[in-house]
């Protein structure tokens, strides 16, 4: 709900998931993490087509998390079957982890995706691996190599590129869209980062139904508090958006990607992830009419090239 939240494998995952896939398995597994991948993507498009009906975000986001509430309460059950209950302790770190994970990622990139196009949103959420990395040295005094420092500034200079494009042409509420967008980034880093040991305790696919399901409510809980009931009075094409976005944009990619993880691994999946950023622009220039510049295409070849250049970096141990 990425990143918005939910287009990364964890931290943990990417350590335990065996590397190298058997070959019968490799196409099935590329497939779903493409398809992943492609509709974690639309996400954003939906939502730029909501926002044309009047809504605001936290009505959006509300409608969102209410139609996948009950599909992400159905897979922390499913995950859990047989498993020992949560102890007090797992059910405060997976409600700090849904808070800081799913819901307010999810809300910052909506509130930001109100000011800037899809496809510099996207940019900007997937410098996601790189905030992982500075956040992992600022707490944890973790090394930093020459080459992912290199691989840190190829991708920021791609965001700033893309950014000082559009702010020459929507002027200060750009910015304020990337610092949304680029918030959404940091809490969703937060999340990967502490996440680690709870997702080898519960499994990744139960802690993020889990995490999810507390999410979900958090965001009705929001909208409860900030906004009349009659807020809830939205064009029905909202509904149906929030009802696609629900599903084919949140919950099945969830599960696509847990099924290509199984089936070739966390770092194959996570590669194979960098078709993301390329589908946001092509839809947005198909669906929402967003212009494809010069600028856009080297802000996003530099972009993808840090990501590359840093899952290539091996840190010295």
């Amino acid at each position: 709900m990425a990143s918005e939240p939910i287009t990364t494998p964890t931290l943990a995952t990417l350590a335990t998931t065996p590397p190298v896939p058997r070959p019968q398995r490799l196409w099935p597994g590329l497939a779903l993490a493409t398809a992943g991948s492609i509709a974690f993507s639309g996400k954003a498009i939906i939502v730029k087509l909501a926002y044309r009906h009047g809504v605001d975000a936290v009505t959006l986001i509300m409608y969102r998390m209410l139609f996948a509430l009950p599909l992400f309460a159905a897979i922390a059950w499913w995950a859990g079957r047989g498993k020992p209950g949560l102890t007090a302790r797992d059910w405060r770190i997976v409600a700090g982890l849904g808070f800081s994970g799913y819901y307010l990622a999810s809300f910052l990139d909506f509130a930001g995706l109100a000011y800037i196009s899809a496809g510099l949103e996207r940019l900007v959420l997937y410098l996601n691996p790189t905030l992982v990395l500075l956040i992992g040295r600022v707490l944890f005094k973790r090394r930093v190599e020459r080459s992912q420092l290199l691989a840190l500034a190829v991708s920021y200079a791609g965001v700033l590129l893309v950014f000082g494009h559009e702010a020459r042409i929507g002027g200060g509420h750009v910015a304020l869209g990337v610092v949304l967008v680029f918030g959404s980034a940091i809490s969703y880093a937060t999340y990967m980062v502490f996440s680690g040991e709870e997702v080898r305790r519960l499994g990744s696919l139960r802690l993020t139904g889990l995490a999810s399901t507390v999410a979900c409510a958090l965001c009705l809980l929001q909208f409860v508090l900030l906004r009349p009931l009659s807020a809830a009075a939205v064009a029905p094409q909202v509904l149906w958006l929030s009802v696609l976005n629900a599903t084919a944009c949140t919950v099945a990619p969830v599960l696509m990607v847990m099924m290509a993880i199984e089936r070739i691994g966390a770092t194959v999946a996570a590669q194979t992830g960098m078709v993301g950023p390329l589908s946001t622009i092509l839809m947005g220039i198909v669906i929402l009419g967003e212009p494809f510049t010069p600028w856009i295409a080297l802000g996003t070849v530099f972009v993808l090239s840090g990501i590359w250049l840093l899952a290539k970096s091996k840190p010295k141990t």
